[in-house]
């Protein structure tokens, strides 16, 4: 078909060129906000006069109709046109004629297309947002059912001290509260309107960009039309944000898959979220879980190709910016599908509390506490570190843990153990004795939890 830039030229444009050109079979993405923009320029050109009362409801009625006829599936979007923009505009300008030709007044495909892309990616990070939110949610009901449930806490995935799975899931709930966090800053930064930059000076027609902005639901006009139309920051930003997503979904996934092994056996993935082998009866796969961990590098890779895109482009549009969808729209749909599977299978996740508190009894996760017993009895710290560093490899030779030894045993080491040292490092006076503010005792759990329940009615 001839484009609609078509008048300057004087023949077509070689197929493969077009092809290579033309963006229709990703940008279809966004027809939605192609003609809701569409809608509210339509508006704006009548309030300001430049097109007439009956001129306006005839273009909305039709771009409308349109709209209804793509979400049906009796309009198809094919690639008989080079771009959404012109899908559109094309059957538009077929059902009214000259009416239809005006829709492009004062505007040009440089802000239209901006204005599609950011409106896309607002949307984007509100669907993301709620997914995290359900996320959120599913994790703190994890903390209110397990302020009680002790576990090991590692380092260097050692076993190092006993906490609770109420404290665990808590650090993925701070991880993705920030994400949230993250997102409504990208929010607030990227909603403002491009639409009336033009091609990149503006326009001679007398635009009321404050209006356009309004009726799209942005907080005002960009104030730089060749920054209007060159914009990818928000994108960039967003790409970011969704990488750590991606990130934290991805450690949490890793110990998901650990957890699950035959060596820990701390949790029981539901059937839903797992496979078998073809060959092995016996395999339960946390398939879930190392997918969203492979998917990681899908979303990372999205980042780094518009960083590199947008690196050597001078002001203002060029179409090296095509480039900004493919794959942001992969990563957009990637990391809100990943979240969203992570948290059913999260959801319905079955915890070994025993088999967590027995590892975390013989982990030796309580010997900082035992240091800590002969430092308050008057032991000398480095004095007391080397003692029951004593005590470990005694424990390690007899196979028992640290709370097995009879005081016999423990005073043939140092005779300042007295019967209390039984209770001191039960593995709930260690966690209970953690008392400060983030730390994993049951009254400063209880606190945090106060605080999140609060954050997610607030948010």
């Amino acid at each position: 078909m001839a484009q609609l830039w078509g008048g300057r030229f004087t023949k077509e444009t070689d197929k493969l060129v077009y092809n290579f050109n033309a963006s229709i079979s990703f940008d279809q993405k966004f027809y939605k906000e192609d003609i809701n923009g569409s809608m509210a320029h339509v508006k704006m050109l009548g309030k300001v006069g430049i097109l007439t009362e009956q001129e306006v409801e005839a273009i909305l009625k039709t771009l409308q109709e349109i709209l209804e006829e793509v979400e049906s599936g009796k309009l198809e979007i094919t690639d008989e046109y080079e771009d959404i923009h012109s899908f559109v505009e094309a059957n538009l300008i077929d059902r009214l004629g000259d009416t239809g030709k005006k829709l492009h007044t004062g505007r040009s495909r440089n802000d239209q297309v901006a204005l599609d892309m950011r409106l896309y990616t607002r949307n984007q990070v509100q669907e993301m947002d709620a997914e995290l939110k359900k996320l959120l949610e599913t994790i703190l009901s994890i903390m209110k059912e397990n302020t009680d449930t002790i576990m090991p806490g590692f380092t260097h995935l050692q076993k190092a001290q006993p906490i609770t799975l109420a404290h665990h899931m808590g650090a993925y709930f701070e991880m993705f509260k920030r994400d949230r966090l993250r997102l409504h800053d990208i929010y607030e930064r990227m909603n403002y309107c491009p639409l009336g930059s033009g091609a990149l000076a503006g326009t001679t027609y007398p635009l009321d960009r404050d209006y356009t902005a309004e009726l799209l639901g942005f907080y005002g006009p960009t104030l730089n039309s060749m920054d209007g139309v060159s914009d990818r920051d928000y994108l960039i930003e967003f790409l970011s944000a969704l990488s750590t997503v991606m990130m934290h979904l991805s450690r949490f996934s890793e110990e998901v898959i650990i957890w699950n092994s035959n060596e820990y056996q701390f949790v029981e993935i539901d059937d839903a979220y797992s496979t078998g082998s073809s060959i092995m009866p016996q395999k339960k796969n946390p398939d879930i879980a190392e997918l969203v961990r492979g998917k990681t590098g899908r979303v990372y890779g999205a980042l780094m190709s518009i960083l590199t895109t947008m690196k050597g482009i001078p002001l203002a549009y060029n179409k090296d910016m095509q480039e900004d969808k493919e794959l942001s729209f992969d990563a957009m749909d990637t990391a809100k599908g990943c979240v969203a599977l992570f948290n059913g299978m999260l959801a319905t996740m079955r915890f070994n509390k025993d088999r967590m508190e027995k590892s975390a009894s013989h982990g030796f996760t309580n010997a900082t506490d035992a240091a800590d017993y002969l430092v308050k009895h008057g032991v000398p710290f480095r004095d007391a570190h080397g003692i029951v560093g004593q005590i470990v490899l005694y424990c390690i030779d007899k196979g028992i843990a640290i709370d097995d030894m009879s005081l016999e045993e423990l005073k043939a080491i140092s005779p300042v153990f007295e019967e209390d040292i039984y209770d001191a490092i039960s593995m709930e006076t260690c966690v209970n004795t953690r008392c400060t503010i983030g730390a994993p005792s049951k009254a400063s759990m209880e606190k945090v939890i106060a605080v999140c329940e609060s954050y997610l009615a607030e948010n």
